[in-house]
């Protein structure tokens, strides 16, 4: 699986019409290493998610533009797969049948997709649940179901929007372990947005962090910890010290805070 990198110039980002009509993310630059985890870091509202449906295809920017490994975003396309809060599996189809979908629609042979779906499902601990119908399997399982569906087809970038709010925290720690192992394992970019300071703490290569709406990248922070992670970190000074840096963002002082430590772009 071949890696991407993804890079935003001025972009700005304008939701719904006429008098509804509102600026949702302002004047955001970034850059994505191939290979890179980045998290996506803001409160409720701050366009965190816009942005990532921007860089899926699914909006158009009001100004500035998205790439791809060079070439622009104009819409979906396979090279980037999405994850969502909550599963998008279809009902009617079985496990196996769910996760092979996307194959079928590339026209691969019937007998290799669900060889390679069937792998996919080794992977992510379900491999004696293909032959389940959806609702048959809890969330962190359903999530897992998901997160196969996607990297079956082997994107060059993996966008998460917030894939592990709707979990219990026990199951939610263990999805964060198995991302960062699949991860690891594939080595596809990954950027994951989330509003818990704790879990882009854990998970990023690099944290890019989101002012109030409209969304603004106001902190580029690269952490210090070495992989791999595990939730002993939680004790670590370090851990304390960014994790309030990043809380110290949520206060009236953002501006100033954003003009001492400018956001900018990957080198």
């Amino acid at each position: 699986m071949s890696a991407g990198s993804l890079r935003g110039q001025g972009v700005s980002i304008h939701l719904g019409q006429g008098a509804d009509a509102f600026e949702a993310v302002r004047d955001v630059d970034l850059a994505v290493a191939p290979g890179e985890f980045v998290c996506l870091l803001g409160p409720s509202g701050c366009g965190k998610s816009t942005l990532l449906g921007a860089l899926a295809g699914h909006l158009r920017p009001s100004h500035g533009s998205l790439s791809l490994d060079g070439q622009a975003i104009d819409g979906p396309g396979p090279e980037r797969g999405m994850v969502f809060q909550h599963h998008t599996l279809l009902p009617w189809r079985r496990v196996l049948e769910n996760v092979a979908f996307g194959l079928k629609m590339h026209g691969m042979p019937h007998a290799e997709r669900l060889a390679r779906a069937q792998e996919m499902l080794g992977w992510v601990g379900l491999a004696g649940f293909a032959r389940h119908w959806p609702h048959q399997l809890s969330g962190g399982m359903q999530q897992r179901a998901e997160i196969a569906r996607v990297l079956v087809n082997r994107p060059r970038v993996l966008l998460m929007d917030e894939p592990f709010g709707a979990l219990d925290a026990l199951t939610r720690a263990n999805m964060q372990q198995l991302l960062l192992s699949m991860w690891e394992r594939l080595g596809t970019t990954v950027l994951f947005v989330t509003h818990d300071i704790d879990e882009a703490l854990l998970l990023a290569d690099r944290v890019l962090v989101m002012s109030a709406r409209p969304g603004q990248l106001i902190e580029d922070l690269s952490l210090p910890f070495a992989r791999p992670r595990s939730a002993e970190l939680f004790g670590d000074p370090r851990w304390a010290e960014l994790k309030r840096h990043c809380l110290s963002f949520a206060a009236p002082r953002t501006t100033a805070l954003a003009t001492a430590h400018p956001a900018g772009p990957a080198p």
